[in-house]
C-alpha cells in the first residue's frame, strides 16, 4: 500500500497530457515522488540515461526502488504506469477481474484513441508549417466522435467505469484541452459535468500543476527548434 512507500519513486516528467496521468496518479495514491524533468522541446528524451528506462524516447517513465520483491523496476508507456500503480496500492484499480475488465477497456480506449486522436488534432490545429484542411477536419470530427462515445458512456455514471479510476485519469489530461481540438464541451453535457467532477478533485488538481512553469518554457507553435526535434523522427 502507499503508506509503505519508504523510497520515492523517481518520476520521469514533463507537463504534457501524458506526462498528467502519473502526476496525477501519485497524487491519488499518496506515494511519494520526486519529479526528474526530461525537456522534450531540447532533445532530452533522446539521452542514454531515459533511453536506458524508456527506450521508445517518449516521457513518462517511472523507477520504483521498492518494486516487486523490493527489486527496483523502471515501466514506460503511461497506461502500464497506471496499471502498475493501481496494482502496487490497491487504489483505483479493482482487483477482481469484472472490475478490472470495466476499467481497462475505457483505459484502453484513451491509449488507442482518445490520446492519439487528440494529440493528431493538436499537431494539424496548431503545430502544422501548413494548415491542410483534410487533415485538420479528420482529426478534429474524430475527436468529436471519441466525446461522443465518452458523452453517452457517461448520461448514466459519474465515471467512465462506475467507481472513480484510472482511466478516469488517463483521459483528463487530454479532455481539459477540449478547446485546442476544436470542440464546444456544451454538445457534450455529460462529458462536461464529468471533466468538471475530476478536475475539481484536490489530487488531481496538484498533479496538474507539477512543474507548470516549465510548459510556458516551450511555445511549439512558435519553437522551430523545438519542432525538428519533436516533429518528423525517424529511426536512429
Amino acid at each position: 500500500m502507499a503508506q509503505l512507500q519508504t523510497q520515492p519513486i523517481q518520476l520521469h516528467y514533463w507537463p504534457t497530457p501524458n506526462g498528467w496521468k502519473i502526476s496525477i496518479m501519485l497524487e491519488e495514491c499518496g506515494l511519494p515522488y520526486e519529479v526528474l524533468p526530461v525537456n522534450i522541446g531540447k532533445g532530452e528524451q533522446f539521452r542514454p540515461d531515459f533511453l536506458a528506462l524508456s527506450p521508445n524516447n517518449k516521457i513518462p517513465a517511472i523507477l520504483d526502488p521498492e518494486g516487486p520483491d523490493g527489486a527496483p523496476i523502471s515501466i514506460f508507456e503511461s497506461g502500464a504506469i497506471l496499471q502498475y500503480l493501481g496494482r502496487k496500492t490497491g487504489l483505483f484499480y479493482p482487483s477482481d477481474e469484472r472490475g478490472r475488465v470495466e476499467v481497462e477497456q475505457w483505459l484502453f480506449w484513451q491509449m488507442a484513441g482518445l490520446g492519439p486522436m487528440a494529440g493528431q488534432a493538436h499537431h494539424f490545429r496548431i503545430y502544422a508549417p501548413e494548415k491542410i484542411p483534410y487533415a485538420i477536419d479528420r482529426y478534429t470530427n474524430e475527436v468529436h466522435r471519441l466525446y461522443g462515445v465518452m458523452n453517452k458512456r457517461l448520461a448514466d455514471r459519474p465515471f467512465l467505469a462506475g467507481d472513480y479510476s484510472i482511466a478516469d485519469i488517463a483521459c483528463v489530461g487530454w479532455a481539459k484541452l477540449w478547446e485546442r481540438q476544436g470542440q464546444d464541451i456544451k454538445e457534450f453535457p455529460h462529458f462536461a459535468a464529468w471533466l468538471e467532477r475530476v478536475l475539481a478533485r484536490p489530487a488531481v488538481k496538484r498533479g496538474l500543476a507539477v512543474n507548470a512553469e516549465d510548459r510556458g518554457k516551450m511555445d511549439l507553435a512558435t519553437d522551430k527548434d523545438a519542432q525538428k526535434v519533436l516533429f518528423n523522427q525517424r529511426a536512429r
